[in-house]
């Protein structure tokens, strides 16, 4: 029996539903929200608007509601959740605990009064934001990925009544899988899990490979250190990925396809496996799809937490129950995947671009980024920034833009914005490099930063202050990597092993001249020989930060001396007289009695007695206290 959805029906049908609704109240439900109290702020609101007699439902329904608070996926602006948008009214209150919800009802929903104390207050002119029109972390972003994580993820209705499996019923209707192809090739779509190899590209080849059997598997096996686009899409968008893969998979000719999550993304599993079945059960997956033979099936299957089974080939092997290894290639997927069978491999953002491009067309999605570069892409902007958080941008908007405009600038160590902080931006992770201020304007897209050595990766971005020893920044994604090595191949087993002890020397003042040449001899072996992209691309933190932070290197292995005062065996604590007010707080707080001074004199730190425990810095009110 064929089987016919109407989707234009269940869009008019939703709307109809939604027009009946006066108010909508929308709470962040992404990880970060529920984590600070989301979902009891919304169970508190329900019983505070039945309390006075206000109609309220968490779901439509067909005689209609007069208030629906629904959930959405990560809004992006993480530190400032849990998140409440109330609509029509376009109001955004942040930090909303389940304290605040009797003044929010009584005040703005039934007067109509805003709460200037939950608006978003702007850094630069000290204003309150009314809405998210109003606030520059996101009116400077362009969402195409993330548009639709403010719908409620469990409904397949809303997802299409704004627009959803279009897409998808048009490449399975309307077009044959070389025209899918074509059309990917086209866009210039390139893969978002790091590599940016043109998505279409990859399709043909597995198109080419002739099996009756074939797999589409999703890569959610997101694994960087700070890096959370993935699973927020999977959160807040999960039909998109749905949608994304049958459209792939109408480009090769699969019937089957997995995604493979992360086990330490338990919501994202939740919603990715309840998206599945509200798919089937409303009839765009499954068989016989959209009145024609063509067939689709989908698997949910958590992943066993290993970073290395981001590597398509160690993905494959777990997704079979082996032990998540690479193998060498050729031969690749596209020719030998899953179980032997022609499979295609996509990153989630990959997957849920798909959509857009083929219900508004390639040249649309062209429109917007560079040319070798289109679409938008997300990236979680984490560290010494004032506002943290999910964005996406159009790639060639510069690092400027992102770190100063959209993320508010760089802050210190106190968390102040002073615009003269900035010192680096680590981008990709542990597979990635470092940027420095005369890169800022740089437009951040697949070639410029290969330029430079640096990659986009899968998206994470770490600002880091003038404050922050670029050394143990190495060492940290060093470190994570020499954990997270399978142990197949020795460069990378026994490489990062040598380089990680290398890099404690220099820290702990042991290292010599030939330390920093075996360092970086090592490293480059380790990238030259390595199997596969994890070993290859784990010496990039070491190698940037030697390129652009060499003299850094050369205060920590010739001078002993940690510039930054991060390091604590090579720490060099004295106090400034510039700053000193003789106040005698240092010494007071020092419990070594290293410090010493007359009141309203400048003091002095003997670096023998000193035992480097930073008493004396956090004691210190005028900054006086350096090195430490």
């Amino acid at each position: 029996m064929k089987n016919v959805v109407d989707l234009e029906r269940i869009a008019a049908e939703y709307d109809r539903k939604a027009k009946q609704v006066k108010r909508r109240i929308i709470l962040c439900a992404g990880t970060g929200c529920v984590a600070n109290g989301s979902l009891e702020v919304r169970a508190a609101l329900l019983k505070e608007l039945a309390a006075i007699g206000v109609d309220a439902a968490v779901e439509l329904k067909e005689e209609g509601e007069n208030t629906y608070i629904s959930k959405s996926g990560c809004q992006g602006f993480c530190q400032m959740g849990p998140l409440m948008h109330i609509e029509p009214e376009h109001i955004l209150y942040i930090k909303v605990k389940v304290s605040d919800v009797p003044e929010i009802v009584s005040r703005t929903l039934v007067k109509g009064e805003l709460i200037e104390r939950l608006l978003y207050t702007n850094a630069k002119d000290g204003c309150h934001c009314r809405g998210n029109a109003e606030i520059p972390f996101y009116n400077r972003q362009k969402r195409v990925t993330l548009a639709n994580c403010m719908i409620e993820p469990g409904s397949v209705e809303e997802y299409i009544a704004r627009g959803g499996y279009f897409g998808a019923r048009k490449a399975i209707t309307e077009m044959t899988p070389e025209e899918v192809c074509q059309t990917a090739i086209e866009s210039g779509l390139r893969g978002r899990g790091g590599g940016g190899f043109p998505t279409g590209l990859k399709w043909k080849f597995t198109l080419a490979s002739q099996n009756e059997k074939k797999y589409v598997v999703c890569n959610g096996d997101e694994g960087d250190p700070g890096a959370f686009m993935d699973r927020s899409v999977m959160e807040g968008n999960p039909h998109s990925v749905l949608e994304g893969m049958m459209i792939a998979a109408r480009g090769i000719g699969a019937d089957e396809g997995y995604v493979y999550v992360r086990a330490e993304y338990p919501l994202a599993v939740e919603r990715m496996r309840a998206a599945v079945a509200d798919a089937e059960k409303a009839g765009v997956l499954g068989e016989n799809l959209f009145g024609t033979d063509f067939s689709f099936r989908v698997h949910v299957m958590e992943g066993a937490g290993a970073f290395v089974c981001g590597e398509e080939t160690a993905l494959l092997a777990s997704i079979e129950g082996k032990r998540g290894m690479p193998r060498p290639k050729p031969p690749f997927p596209a020719q030998s995947g899953l179980w032997g069978k022609p499979t295609v491999i996509n990153n989630v953002e990959t997957l849920a671009s798909l959509p857009f491009i083929f219900r508004e067309g390639p040249a649309a999605y062209k429109a917007v980024g560079t040319e070798k570069s289109p679409g938008t892409k997300t990236f979680a902007l984490t560290g010494h920034v004032a506002n943290t958080g999910l964005i996406e941008v159009p790639f060639g908007t510069t690092l400027r833009e992102i770190v100063y405009n959209i993320g508010g600038g760089v802050t210190n160590n106190q968390g102040k914005v002073t615009g003269e902080d900035f010192k680096a931006v680590q981008i990709g992770g542990p597979s990635g490099g470092c940027l420095t201020p005369e890169m800022l304007d740089l437009p951040m897209d697949f070639d410029s930063l290969k330029s430079v050595g640096a990659m986009v990766g899968s998206g994470g971005l770490v600002v880091m202050n003038k404050e922050t020893c670029m050394i143990k920044i190495a060492r940290f994604f060093m470190q994570f990597t020499q954990n997270e090595s399978c142990g197949k191949c020795v460069p990378c087993r026994e490489g990062t092993k040598q380089m990680l002890a290398m890099l404690d020397d220099i820290i702990e003042g042991r290292a010599d001249r030939h330390t920093l040449e075996l360092l970086e001899e090592t490293a480059k072996a380790v990238q030259a020989g390595s199997l596969c992209g994890l070993g290859k691309t784990a010496p990039n933190p070491v190698l940037s930060t030697l390129r652009y932070f060499r003299d850094e290197y050369e205060s920590h292995v010739f001078k002993k001396i940690c510039p930054t005062g991060e390091c604590k065996a090579l720490a060099r604590p004295e106090i400034d007289p510039a700053k000193c007010k003789g106040c005698t707080a240092c010494a007071r707080k020092c419990p070594a009695g290293a410090i010493t001074g007359k009141v309203r004199e400048v003091h002095v730190i003997d670096i023998n007695k000193c035992i480097k425990c930073g008493a004396c810095k956090a004691a210190c009110k005028f900054g006086a206290v350096i090195g430490l």
